[in-house]
Parts: structure tokens; sequence; C-alpha cells
């Protein structure tokens, strides 16, 4: 069979792929080895947000006297908590699954294999192989959970983040090893359902790709919450027996043993590269990654490459930009390429956190002559009708230039507010433009123009 595009794999930068070809006009396939949407869809971003959910809803239930509410009986069903989040994640694969047909996308089941003449070999699982043809081949096969040597995954007592999802019961003590958005999403989530955590992190600060305020502020909440951190510290092996395992800590003071039921590995991710013809296809590849120009075109011309198998920030809502991008050169128009300085990370433990741009450091580092703007949420009205006065929104601004330089947040709901950041940045709005844009009151995005204010002396409420 011939195609215009077939795209590999059916993640939100494949299958976003697959829908934006298909409305330009490209017939268009995508192979998938397991369930349409990809990790996103099934065992990251979506069921995760349900499972953080639930955590959030049992922890108002838990503090429900502080609004005034007596709750007599409650208790969190662990099972039901994780079925809640599986059934979620099978009703948005069934979304895609429609979407699919709505905008007739021809969907193959079964592993794909490049092949040279662009053609791709699937194998189905009885088998089977069959060869599909197209002008143009996007790879879009994700990542997974990366391992360590000394942290190697059993599924049962040393996890990755998929593993974690579905315990079949909850654990009493646990070990989560880096802190990143997967580390402290579920350190909030298994510390809300009542388990003893603790997070080891390697470098100096948890979140460390965030802004040091926002990593302090983190660290301060999660202890607050009961969580254990140890920075600067690193698992150097994990002794496993029927009674649990024994976790070797090397610390900046010696070295330390943690008991625990479940060690979680939550140290990155590591792209879907292997066996799928690249080799043979002749696709460079350097440091782990495929090597793309600008709209995503390996060295062999009609083979392209999107999402967490190339080089850039890996994360849904890139990969789904990059395959916009991708298949709308494709299909000949004049796409911009994509600006990566912009691009939002959103970490949704308790407190949120969202950022784009420079942090302080980095923007110090570049040469850049600063003017900085913080509002706590202790002055916010919404945040205190709320309840959550935690955390902050820090703006940072090129004190020559006015340019809204990175935006630095931490607190609820700062991951729906990100996106006025991007925007402002996008039409390179200045500082004092910002201060002028009226906000709703009282909303948490009120704290933006305050920080704003605040960065050229006019804040109102500190």
């Amino acid at each position: 069979m011939n195609y215009d595009v077939i795209v590999l794999g059916s993640g939100p930068g494949g299958y976003v792929t697959a829908i934006r070809a298909s409305q330009l006009g490209l017939k268009t396939a995508v192979i998938e080895k397991e369930s349409l949407g990809g990790v996103c869809l099934n065992w990251g971003c979506i069921p995760t947000k349900a499972l953080l959910k639930s955590a959030n809803v049992y922890e108002y239930i838990n503090n429900a006297d502080d609004y005034g509410i007596k709750v007599s009986s409650h208790k969190a069903d662990f099972n039901a908590v994780i079925k809640r989040s599986r059934d979620v994640a099978e009703k948005m694969s069934g979304g895609v699954q429609f979407l699919m047909k709505k905008n007739k996308i021809d969907v193959i089941m079964g592993t794909g294999k490049v092949q040279p003449g662009k053609q791709i070999e699937v194998t189905d699982q009885k088998g089977a192989k069959t060869t599909y043809n197209a002008k143009n081949i996007v790879i879009a096969t994700g990542a997974r959970s990366r391992e360590l040597p000394n942290l190697e995954q059993d599924k049962k007592q040393v996890l990755g983040y998929r593993d974690a999802m579905v315990l079949p019961k909850i654990p009493k003590k646990m070990v989560i090893v880096g802190s990143g958005a997967i580390g402290v999403e579920f350190a909030y989530f298994y510390n809300a359902m009542g388990v003893d955590v603790t997070i080891v992190e390697y470098l100096p600060n948890i979140v460390p790709v965030e802004d040091i305020d926002v990593s302090k502020q983190l660290e301060k909440t999660f202890k607050k919450k009961g969580i254990k951190i140890m920075t600067n510290s690193s698992v150097e092996n994990v002794e496993k027996s029927s009674k649990g395992c024994k976790v070797k800590v090397k610390t900046s003071k010696g070295e330390e043993y943690i008991d625990c039921d479940i060690v979680l590995s939550a140290v990155g991710i590591q792209p879907n590269i292997e066996n799928i013809g690249l080799e043979e296809t002749g696709i460079v590849v350097d440091g782990g990654k495929i090597i793309v120009d600008d709209f995503y075109e390996t060295n062999i011309p009609g083979y392209y490459a999107i999402g967490d198998v190339v080089q850039g920030q890996s994360l849904a809502h890139v990969a789904s930009a990059e395959g916009i991008t991708c298949v709308e050169k494709i299909a000949g128009h004049s796409p911009e390429p994509i600006d990566y300085n912009n691009i939002p990370g959103c970490t949704y433990c308790s407190p949120e956190i969202a950022s784009v741009g420079m942090t302080e450091k980095s923007a110090k580092e570049a040469g850049h002559e600063l003017k900085i703007g913080k509002f706590p949420f202790s002055a916010s009205g919404k945040a205190s009708a709320a309840g959550h006065n935690d955390g902050f929104v820090k703006l940072i601004f090129d004190a020559k230039y006015g340019e809204l330089l990175g935006a630095h947040m931490i607190g609820a709901n700062v991951t729906e507010m990100i996106a006025e950041i991007v925007a402002l940045r996008k039409l390179e709005t200045t500082g004092h433009e910002l201060i002028k844009t009226v906000h709703p009151h009282p909303t948490m995005s009120e704290a933006i123009m305050e920080a704003a204010a605040a960065a050229y002396g006019e804040v109102i409420h500190i």
C-alpha cells in the first residue's frame, strides 16, 4: 500500500502528526505496536494526572476542618484510585481511535521498522510481515524509563514509572531515585496516600532544571508534608529480599541505609531508537538522538523524526508542535521553526510548578542586567481564600530593553497560568506593557501582573 505519510508511533507526537497530515490532504497511516496515544495517554501525562487528582481530593478531605467542614469517616481505596486512572487512560485512548476514523487515517497495529526506499516493514502480533510504502516517513517512537546499571528494574521491588502506576497494593515505605517531574509527582501522590517517602537526588537541589528559588520552595513544602529529601546523594545499590529493600545511599557525610518496600527509579527517559531500522536505512544518530534539521528531516531525504527521539525538551506538547511543523513543511507550507527557548515546562505535584525561558542564574550567565519581580501567593486574596498560600510568581526582565526573559511559578494552578507568559514572550511584550495589562480580581493570575510591578518598584499588594 502506498501513502503520502506514514507515522511510526501514535503518541502525542505521532497521532497529532497524522491528523495534521490528513487535514493537509495527505493520505496518511499510523503504525502502533501497543495502544493508540502512546505512553502519554496510556502510561504518562494523562493517567498520572488522574492519580494526582485523587491525591489532591484526599488531601482536601484530610484537611476539611480548615474549610469549616466536618468529615466523620473516610479512607483512600488505593485499588479504586488506580482503577480510575486506568479508566481515564482507556477513555482518552478511545478518543484517539475516534480521531483516527474521523480524519480517515489508516491505523496499522504492529511493530514497525523503517527500510531503505521509503518503506516500513510491519510485524503483527502473529509474526506476519507486511511492507508499506510512503513518500514521507515520520519516526515518532518516543521513549521509555531509563535504567541505571546499579538500579535494574524488576517490576516488583525496583520499579519504573509505568509499574508505579499499577501497584497491586499500597507500600508502607518508598524510596524515589531522582527528583525531576516524574520523581516529585510520584512523591506527592504516594505521600498523600500515606506512604513514607524518601527522595534521593544526585544534584544539590530537587527539580534541578528549575530556578533555584522554585527548588527551595518545593523542598520546604515537601518537608512540611513529611517527605524526606536527600540531595547531593546517590543510590549505590539495592539489596532485595522477601522482606523488602535495603537501599545503600552515598551522601556528602558518608553512607546511609534506608529500608523500604519499593524503590522507584525516576532518573529520566531513554529514546526508543533500537531495532527500528535506523542502521539499515542509514539515518544518523548522535548521543542517542536522531539528527534532524529545523523541519525534522533526517540525513536521508523523505525520512523525518520528532519527539523524544530528537534533540529538544522531552515533552508531549513539544512532540505535537514538532509533528505539525514537520508535516506542514512536507505539504509545501512555510512554517516557522520552533523557538525552543519559549517552551513551557509543567510539573503537577502539589504545589504545581510551571516555568518558561531563562532562570535567574542562566540570565546572569548570558550577561543580562536584570530586573526581577517576585510576588508571593501569601499576599494573594484568591490563594488565601482557596487555602493555597505556598508559592510565588517570579519574573525576570532584561533591565535595558524590558524583555521578559523568564518566568518561574510554584503554587496552586500555576500550570494553567504559564500559557499567558508564553504568549507574552511570543509577542515580545515588555515589563511595562505587562504592568498595564489589567488582570481580573480575585484570581491567581493577578500575581503575574504584581510580579511585573514588583520588578519595576510599582507593586501594590506587598
